[in-house]
């Protein structure tokens, strides 16, 4: 009966830990590598965003450079202010897509910082749960009924009650 106590607190016992590994690697790690691929996906996608609207700066600073010339208007003065304030500000809008992207980047890997912290802590638990397992198993084998109790020998007293006499 007693191994048959032992083997099933060493199943629970077991069966706690791998419940622990399984959900680190189930829960928390694919999911932190999803927010990882996430994040350099965004990354990739805002330097695509960037180079666009750098093309499109550029164009658009073609285009007002061919209408001053066209015109007769030389690129000094006033014209020349215009397409430096168009510049600071397409460099402006290149800085805001930039900075929106690191900040979706940020809290991708935030994220997934999260989900590796989540697992390790599950790890943990089934390792405190393995452990109450362990003590709750051990503690069931005991018998109080078949202990030895102090100031009583473990062995029955001699015939006739008295110990006093033969080998006693």
């Amino acid at each position: 009966m007693c191994t048959l106590a032992l083997i099933g607190t060493a199943l629970s016992v077991g069966g706690a830990l791998v419940e622990g590994q399984q959900s680190k690697q189930m829960m928390a790690d694919y999911q932190a590598k999803a927010y990882g691929q996430q994040a350099q996906a965004e990354a990739q996608s805002s330097a695509f965003e960037q180079s666009q609207e750098r093309h499109k700066q550029d164009l658009l600073l073609g285009q007002a450079r061919a209408q001053a010339g066209a015109s007769g208007v030389g690129i000094s003065g006033s014209p020349a202010e215009v397409l430096a304030a168009n510049a600071r500000q397409g460099q402006l809008d290149l800085d805001a897509i930039q900075y929106g992207s690191k900040l979706r980047q940020n809290s991708l890997n935030t994220q997934a910082a999260l989900s590796r912290f989540s697992g390790k802590q599950a790890v943990t638990a089934s390792i405190f749960k393995a452990g109450s397992n362990l003590v709750s198993g051990l503690s069931g084998l005991y018998d109080p009924t078949k202990a030895v109790t102090f100031g009583k020998g473990a062995f029955p007293p001699p015939p006739g009650g008295s110990s006093t006499g033969g080998l006693y």
